[in-house]
């Protein structure tokens, strides 16, 4: 053990040595911290460029996400009548922590756009409502029940009211979410973005009964949809950051924008630059350092990475991971401090959409932890690679019609190779 140890010592130092006395006929076996002074690859180039470290584990965006399931929560048994999804970021008030989230309680599971009706749910986020919970340790909660309820039709929201996220903005609570005022699916997922506010977390919540963020005109990649607001606090106003659904052919594109207010309730300016990140299904950034950085979660040409913007505009990749929480609503203690070097994360409570089966759809809410953070520095979060069993894998197995597919080939090559 001895001799090896004092061998790989002194390659390392040999290596070091080389590397500075610039006598290396190739690139070096240590792998500088800093761009070394010669001739690269894009690939090298892009190593040093486009991230923050040339190692995943000596870069602060970098992570593994860590998975618990919650305690607190009763799902009927996962029959399908009761959702939590889409939770709020998590803030610490009174002693506690607060989150917010997406609640349906219905008498059957969702049933699809075609066979809902006033007390059936067309999609899991229809005849919602937006509840809160709290927590002493983050693990397990108490459900205190209904925070905003549908309100009367036809006010914003009468249909449904899901996908909240809390801002804490001089004193007061605000709460933005999507207002539906038709069920989910008869025309897609058209609903506008609207707020209520609270001088406590705990309520009462005073509904403002109006359209905060508009759609987009006509043409434009938000003209249908706005969805997920997201509110920071950044450069002494509220950077909203949302996410709308565009094209559709054959897939939808989902991209995300800003819209910038100095007051909660607004107007807010949408940012001329919109989309400024141009992948990702729901909206979860933090501030970072003296910027903002993104988790670019699911969907996208960009999906599942990190992204850091200094502006808070121009987003670029910072790290590539696995495993990224969905609907992820981390704990962010300076998220509404107006200041620079801020901290990162290290928790949240994000959502799993496959509980059990399509007939029973229904959401969960589970904790996620990771190594975001300028305040820790875990070895096991910076670790990369994931492993999985087999069964995980084969659970990805192929269709029916993608089995049928693979048999015609099979007999093609086996009659071609007859003549």
């Amino acid at each position: 053990m001895k001799a090896a140890w004092l061998w790989s010592m002194a390659v390392a130092v040999a290596a070091g040595a080389a590397a500075e006395e610039g006598s290396m006929q190739g690139f070096p076996f240590v792998l500088p911290k800093q761009k070394p002074d010669m001739p690269l690859s894009e690939a090298m180039e892009r190593l040093y460029t486009d991230y923050r470290a040339p190692r995943p584990e000596d870069n602060e965006l970098f992570t593994q996400f860590k998975y618990t399931e919650l305690k607190g929560f009763d799902y009927h048994d996962g029959d399908g009548t009761i959702t939590r999804r889409d939770p709020s970021k998590v803030i610490f008030a009174k002693g506690k922590y607060y989150v917010w989230y997406t609640h349906r309680n219905t008498p059957t599971p969702p049933k699809g756009p075609q066979k809902c009706s006033d007390t059936i749910p067309s999609t899991d986020w229809d005849l919602c409502d937006i509840w809160y919970a709290t927590s002493n340790d983050g693990f397990t909660w108490e459900e205190q029940g209904v925070a905003v309820p549908r309100p009367p039709k036809p006010n914003v929201g009468w249909r449904s009211v899901c996908t909240s996220d809390i801002l804490v903005w001089k004193g007061k609570y605000y709460l933005y979410y999507q207002g539906f005022m038709e069920a989910s699916g008869k025309r897609g997922d058209y609903c506008p973005v609207t707020a209520s506010w609270a001088d406590s977390p705990d309520g009462p919540w005073t509904p403002c009964n109006k359209v905060v963020i508009p759609n987009g005109p006509e043409g434009a990649w938000d003209q249908y949809t706005i969805h997920d607001p997201y509110p920071l606090v950044y450069n002494g106003r509220i950077y909203l950051y949302y996410k709308a659904d565009a094209d559709g052919a054959p897939n939808l594109v989902r991209m995300q924008g800003l819209a910038i207010a100095d007051d909660p309730l607004g107007p807010f300016e949408k940012h001329p630059l919109n989309p400024v990140i141009n992948s990702g299904h729901e909206t979860t950034l933090f501030p970072f350092e003296d910027g903002i950085a993104a988790l670019v979660i699911h969907d996208g040409t960009e999906h599942y990475t990190v992204q850091f913007a200094k502006d808070g505009v121009n987003f670029s990749i910072a790290s590539i991971v696995d495993l990224m929480p969905r609907a992820a609503g981390p704990f962010i203690p300076d998220a509404f401090v107006d200041a620079k070097g801020r901290r990162g994360i290290t928790w949240g409570i994000s959502h799993f959409t496959n509980a059990t089966t399509w007939e029973h759809n229904h959401s969960i809410l589970a904790r996620f932890d990771c190594d975001l953070s300028l305040d820790v520095d875990d070895p096991v979060l910076k670790r990369t690679g994931t492993y999985h069993r087999p069964d995980v894998y084969y659970r990805q197995g192929l269709t029916g019609e993608q089995r049928k597919r693979i048999g015609e080939e099979n007999q093609r090559f086996k009659a071609a190779q007859k003549r």
